[in-house]
């Protein structure tokens, strides 16, 4: 008798403009995730409030899965799982402003739930916490949350890291919000050639390297692609320049994508993080020019992890098997 395991699925994932109680309604939807002061977030651990807000519509981000969905918390944990693929979130209040605290706490549990269930592969992480670009030096606060994370991912070996972004709340929420997606089945990290690997930038950056893949293509052949901004080499490109940098960032993603043997196409889902609310528009009109067709992309306000970059991408391709 043949009990070979089933090829790990694609999992669906869409921007909608729909009732939160309507969506949770269905049993395969893994995770629902608003944005902004407007979202009612519903009590359910599937549903998650990223403190980023909209500036074209606002809609919500819904994942799905092909079976049923189990949910629940643990300690301070929300997760739900489909047997393939597990979302899992956790929202730690910072103490002090001790950013590099929350960091490092709010890993060590992630990593311990995901690594003890059945699906303890990574995929793609999201980062999202206050002043990220506030403090001078290895005093600034995305350096500081960048050693909690290393601590906190101390097992991992340097280039097994999933996808990951880290972006700044323009508001003032006072917590430090991770969630995630990880697999029954391990994913294939990709890194850009234009581009040094995060682990490897020099102290320059920090005492602690940031702790992330480039991308990371799934069993499924889904292209989950990190924050991507107007880096080449590990320097910043075109400071202050949002064209020149928005050009450089679709070449990166170009890039990126080449080396996965892949190419945007009218499947991609983008989400679009903009420094100045008044960029917005034009962000949203570039994406458009670079990706005709997409399914559908996102445009937040949000603070990139370098003073001086306008604009970070990232988002989710299809590729072939």
């Amino acid at each position: 008798m043949n009990h070979a395991t089933p090829p790990l699925p694609a999992l669906e994932q869409c921007y909608e403009q729909a009732d939160v109680g309507t969506l949770l309604a269905d049993a395969r939807v893994l995770a629902v995730i608003g944005f902004g002061s407007g979202f009612a977030a519903a009590d359910d651990p599937r549903v998650v409030r990223v403190a980023l807000e909209p500036l074209a519509a606002p809609c919500v981000e819904v994942w799905r899965g092909r079976a049923p969905v189990r949910h629940g918390r643990a300690g301070d944990l929300r997760w739900s799982s489909d047997g393939d693929y597990l979302f899992v979130a956790i929202e730690v209040a910072e103490v002090d402003g001790d950013i590099e605290r929350a960091s490092h706490d709010a890993y060590r549990q992630l990593l311990a739930f995901v690594q003890a269930s059945a699906t303890p592969h990574w995929l793609r992480l999201w980062n999202y916490f206050d002043a990220i670009n506030a403090g001078v030096g290895d005093a600034e606060r995305y350096r500081r949350f960048c050693a909690g994370r290393a601590r906190g991912m101390a097992q991992w070996l340097a280039g097994s890291y999933p996808a990951a972004c880290a972006i700044g709340h323009q508001v003032a929420s006072g917590n430090l919000l991770v969630y995630g997606l990880a697999a029954r089945e391990p994913g294939t990290r990709v890194e850009n050639p234009r581009q040094l690997s995060a682990w490897c930038y020099p102290r320059q950056y920090g005492p602690s390297a940031p702790t992330f893949a480039r991308a990371l293509r799934s069993a499924a052949g889904q292209f989950f692609i990190s924050g991507t901004a107007a880096v080449v080499g590990h320097a910043s490109q075109h400071e202050q320049d949002l064209a020149a940098q928005l050009a450089e960032t679709f070449t990166n993603l170009e890039h990126l994508l080449a080396a996965a043997h892949g190419r945007f196409g009218t499947d991609a889902l983008l989400k679009a993080y903009v420094r100045e609310r008044d960029d917005g528009a034009a962000v949203a009109h570039a994406l458009a020019q670079a990706v005709p067709g997409h399914a559908g992309a996102l445009i937040l306000g949000g603070d990139i992890c370098r003073r001086e970059l306008l604009v970070e991408i990232d988002g989710l391709q299809s590729l072939a098997r």
